[in-house]
């Protein structure tokens, strides 16, 4: 039984965490964040295309990629930092409609056992201010659709 998204914004931090459970092995979850092909498959909500233009998911590697539909196109691009394996992600995240508003993303992948795993993250943004436009900006919208076509994408596996 799939959770639903939850999502916080810690009281005097420049936090947002969530955690997010699914019906699928932390293997498979991991490799739907680290596969291009799967990422573009799931990322965002369900009307946009996505266009990844650059995917090196290793240490240190990169990313850019971008979202579009019938409102315009949507980019963004970061930094792998730490990539291990069914285990953890640390990224950077940066829109290219908010230059130099650059987020530090942390995921973290649990195995819940019996084909069962959790997906915990927190992005630190780099003001209050920037974290309350994230929020504010139909986020926690995108990301829930998000996921439930991750669901969908990897009950078909």
């Amino acid at each position: 039984m799939t959770s639903a998204l939850h999502l916080t914004a810690p009281v005097d931090t420049l936090a947002m965490e969530f955690t997010r459970d699914f019906d699928a092995p932390v293997a498979a979850l991991y490799a739907a964040h680290a596969d291009p092909d799967l990422v573009k498959q799931w990322l965002g909500p369900r009307d946009l295309e996505m266009e990844i233009a650059e995917w090196d998911f290793r240490d240190h590697g990169g990313y850019r990629y971008t979202h579009r539909n019938e409102r315009g196109a949507f980019s963004f691009n970061g930094t792998f930092h730490t990539v291990r394996t069914s285990e953890f992600i640390l990224q950077t995240f940066e829109f290219d409609g908010a230059p130099d508003m650059v987020n530090l993303e942390y995921l973290w992948f649990d195995d819940l056992g019996g084909g069962r795993s959790r997906l915990r993250g927190r992005s630190i943004c780099p003001t209050v201010e920037a974290r309350d436009a994230l929020l504010s900006s139909g986020m926690e919208g995108g990301m829930t659709e998000g996921y439930d076509t991750l669901d969908e994408l990897l009950a078909r596996d």
